[in-house]
């Protein structure tokens, strides 16, 4: 049998050891590049609710209430519903749960979860907040918009989601705007108008 040169020893021995790389090993910095943007914010947004805006009652299964903008398009879900006008949005849902939840798990579940979930989110409050339903947590940040299907089009979206908890129950209560947006008043409305059964 013909012996093989040691240059090619040497070569098969690096190229097995390039194939058997573990993905443990690839760099930070290239796992990264895969990670979505944060796109920057309009100049002029679109997306203020005007003051005219009229809102009505909605009923999610299992009784808990909201007003939302009357005319807005309505998606329903097992555990409750979305409204949508263009790039503005508004989404409740009502899902089994222990125990309230604290800040501390806001910071350490909820968070984590909502990064993985949403796209390019930045943090920028958790806190405590006394609503007419009660204690809730809610959660400011900013996120990506989700791909127009025809264009492609992303906006940047300024968020808030309270959390409330009653008798065994969490709601998640999501309000969400192009960036710059002005609901103040609007966001202010329908998150105090948020009522258990």
């Amino acid at each position: 049998m013909r012996m093989l040169s040691d240059r090619r020893i040497r070569l098969a021995a690096a190229l097995f050891a390039l194939t058997a790389l573990p993905m443990a090993t690839i760099s930070p910095a290239f796992a990264a590049q895969t990670v979505e943007k944060a796109i920057a914010a309009e100049k002029n947004p679109p997306g203020d609710i005007p003051d005219s805006q009229v809102f009505i009652d909605y009923t999610a299964p299992g009784g808990a209430r909201l007003r939302v903008p009357e005319g807005w398009a309505r998606s329903d879900a097992p555990d409750g519903a979305s409204f949508v006008d263009k790039f503005d949005g508004v989404v409740l849902s009502v899902q089994p749960a222990a125990h309230p939840l604290s800040l501390k798990e806001a910071n350490e579940i909820m968070v984590p979860r909502l990064k993985k979930e949403a796209r390019a989110v930045k943090v920028a409050a958790v806190r405590v907040v006394h609503l007419p339903a009660g204690n809730a947590v809610r959660i400011v940040y900013s996120s990506n918009s989700e791909p127009n299907l025809v264009t492609g089009k992303q906006i940047r979206l300024e968020n808030e989601r309270f959390l409330f908890f009653k008798s065994g129950k969490l709601a998640t209560l999501t309000l969400y705007a192009p960036f710059g947006a002005d609901n103040v008043d609007q966001w202010r409305l329908m998150s105090s108008s948020f009522r258990w059964p």
